[in-house]
């Protein structure tokens, strides 16, 4: 699997996917709330099934400069 998502993406990713499963285990929301574990998992990773689907990237490949010319 090749990264298809970017830093920040994985950040936000991995956030909220804690954010919902601290909730969860708080008894703030239910049941519902261990969704989080695939926005951790897609952060932690840095895949998404979804943007690859399309082919999408969000990951930008920086190349690198030649120090000798």
């Amino acid at each position: 699997m090749k990264q298809n998502v970017g830093t920040l993406d994985r950040l936000i990713r991995s956030v909220l996917g804690l954010l919902l499963i601290g909730l969860v285990t708080t008894d703030t929301i239910s049941w519902w709330g261990w969704i989080g574990v695939v926005p951790l998992a897609s952060g932690f990773v840095g895949f998404c099934v979804v943007y690859a689907l399309p082919g999408w990237k969000r990951n930008r490949v920086r190349k690198q400069e030649n120090p000798g010319r």
